[in-house]
């Protein structure tokens, strides 16, 4: 999609940028080093291209990015308060997109994803499809889990996305059972299902078939799950000026450990570590100089 941010806080001059839950993921799993590739729809316009040479350079894969002549890219703009907290409003009704399985190659990407290590999917992206074309994700996602592979969700209950909670909570729910790696939001899942503490988010998503959870808590660090139990990893405390995308840098850096070798606790260690990073920082997508340098250290012979 196309960001809008705003250059200072309370400035009145905005700074436009490509980003969205699911491509930050993509973005930062690409600049720890993992092969990573991008699915979804652009239009032919001059946004659609600039955003396209974007993704390619910094080394996400676009070839399952499709074209649909007639509809251009989605727009969301950020507000961020004083404490660094962000809230969104979304222009995404005729995007690309959202015209995905519209688009010739789908049925081919859709294939193609079937033998993926890793499908990556959020709640955003289940928020904008009908009933049958999330049921065509979910037919992707139960292929992929059954050949072997990991399917990483996180649940990004945005409210507006959504047509109501129960279509929202419906959908989590129905695509729940191919899930390996639950990455939810605290805040978000309490909202959408009710989950009194990080301990009850977790044991939910378990229940539910998944293998490892890492509920994420903000600055508290975050909860990582296990059928052998739950232990708390904490983070640094920092003074964040804007959190956006702190949520989609902290998947992809635990994606990116547990695909290194990495445990889960390790892993979200590591995924702390970077989105601490990110919010010291304006915009989902740092600039490059200050990622931090080797962020997912070799795994020792005795792990």
């Amino acid at each position: 999609m196309i960001e809008l941010s705003r250059t200072a806080l309370g400035g009145k001059s905005w700074t436009l940028s490509h980003a969205g839950d699911c491509y930050n993921v993509a973005a930062y799993l690409a600049r720890l080093g993992c092969n990573v590739s991008f699915m979804s729809a652009i239009g032919t316009d001059m946004f659609s291209n600039e955003m396209y040479e974007a993704w390619t350079a910094e080394g996400v894969g676009t070839e399952f990015v499709l074209r649909h002549a007639e509809r251009a890219p989605g727009l969301y703009a950020i507000r961020v308060d004083s404490s660094g907290e962000r809230s969104f409003s979304y222009w995404r009704d005729q995007s690309a997109a959202r015209a995905f399985f519209d688009c010739y190659g789908a049925n081919a990407a859709l294939a193609a994803a079937s033998s993926a290590q890793v499908l990556y999917l959020s709640g955003v992206t289940l928020s904008l499809y009908t009933d049958a074309e999330r049921a065509r994700i979910s037919t992707l996602a139960k292929a992929v889990r059954a050949n072997g592979g990991d399917v990483a969700l996180d649940t990004n209950y945005r409210p507006r996305c959504w047509p109501d909670r129960v279509t929202a909570r419906r959908t989590i729910e129905a695509l729940a059972p191919a899930v390996t790696i639950a990455l939810p939001t605290l805040d978000d899942d309490a909202t959408l299902f009710g989950d009194r503490d990080a301990k009850d988010c977790a044991d939910r998503w378990l229940q539910m078939g998944a293998n490892e959870v890492a509920v994420k808590l903000g600055p508290k660090g975050s909860l990582v799950a296990t059928a052998s139990g739950q232990q708390m990893v904490s983070t640094e405390p920092r003074q964040a000026v804007d959190t956006t995308g702190a949520g989609d840098s902290f998947n992809a850096a635990y994606l990116a450990a547990r695909l290194a070798g990495h445990a889960p606790l390790a892993a979200a260690s590591i995924g702390n570590r970077l989105a601490g990073i990110v919010v010291c920082n304006r915009g989902a997508i740092i600039p490059r100089v200050v990622m931090p340098m080797a962020l997912i250290p070799a795994v020792p012979n005795n792990a």
